[in-house]
C-alpha cells in the first residue's frame, strides 16, 4: 500500500522520501483505517487532492478521507491507540467470495461461548510476551512487552458462521492479535480450556504460542488519536 500511495503522490508532484504511517501489518493482512501523513505544495482543494490521489491509486487503495495537520504530527507516534478486527468464517464449505478477507474454519463448530469466556482476561494491562515481539526491540535497551487492551471481544453478526473478534489496546505487538486469535480458536475448538489459555498470557513465553492466524482475516479497522 505505501508503494501505490507515494507512487500516487510522485504523479501529483511529491519529493518526498517516504510516507509517515501509523503502522505497518503483515502481507495479507488489510486495512480500512490506516492513516498516514506526508508533505505536498498543494495549490488546490484538500477534496481536489482526494479525487486526484483517488484517480491515481491502484483499484485496491482509496483514500477515504484527507485534511491538513499539523507539521509536527506523527500517525504513529501519536496514536493512542488501535481497533482490529479478525473475521472467521465457520462453516463446512468454504465462502469462495470471503476466501480473502476471512478465516475459513471448516470444522470443528467453534464454541462461541468457550471464546467469550476467554476473552475478559486479556483485559487490562499485561505482558503479552506469549503472544507477540515487540517491534521496536532492535531500537531499545531490551524488549518491551507490556500492553493495555481497553476492549477484546467476539460477535457473531446474523448470518451463520461468521465471528469477529475485536480488540482495541494502546499499541500492539508483532502478531499479537494473530496469535491471539489461533489460541482463542483453539479454546473454542476444545483444543485448550479458558484455564489453560489464561496459563498461556501468565507464562509470557512465546515458544509457547499456539499456531497463528493466518493474515487474511485481520484487519486495522481504526486508529485512534
Amino acid at each position: 500500500m505505501q508503494g501505490d500511495v507515494e507512487a500516487a503522490l510522485s504523479r501529483l508532484g511529491w519529493a518526498g522520501g517516504s510516507l509517515l504511517a501509523a503502522g505497518r501489518t503483515d502481507t495479507g493482512v488489510h486495512a480500512s483505517g490506516q492513516v498516514v501523513a506526508f508533505d505536498l505544495e498543494w495549490k488546490h482543494t484538500p477534496a481536489e487532492l482526494l479525487r486526484a490521489l483517488n484517480a491515481n491509486l491502484a483499484p485496491d487503495v482509496a483514500v477515504k478521507s484527507l485534511a491538513p495537520c499539523p507539521q509536527d504530527f506523527h500517525p504513529r507516534y501519536r496514536a493512542r491507540g488501535r481497533h482490529y478486527r479478525y473475521t472467521i468464517y465457520n462453516a463446512p464449505v468454504r465462502s469462495p467470495l470471503s476466501a480473502r478477507h476471512a478465516w475459513h474454519v471448516a470444522s470443528p463448530t467453534l464454541n462461541l461461548s468457550a471464546m467469550m469466556a476467554a476473552t475478559p482476561g486479556l483485559l487490562g494491562r499485561h505482558d503479552f510476551a506469549t503472544f507477540g515481539t515487540d517491534p521496536d526491540a532492535e531500537n531499545q535497551r531490551g524488549s518491551n512487552t507490556v500492553r493495555t487492551i481497553r476492549r477484546a471481544d467476539w460477535s457473531a453478526p446474523a448470518s451463520a458462521g461468521w465471528l469477529h473478534f475485536d480488540v482495541v489496546a494502546d499499541a500492539f505487538l508483532y502478531r499479537m492479535v494473530r496469535s491471539l486469535v489461533g489460541a482463542l480458536k483453539q479454546v473454542g475448538a476444545g483444543d485448550l480450556s479458558v484455564s489453560e489459555f489464561e496459563e498461556l498470557l501468565d507464562a509470557r513465553n512465546r515458544a509457547l504460542c499456539p499456531p497463528l492466524a493466518p493474515p487474511q482475516g485481520l484487519c486495522l479497522v481504526e486508529v485512534l488519536y
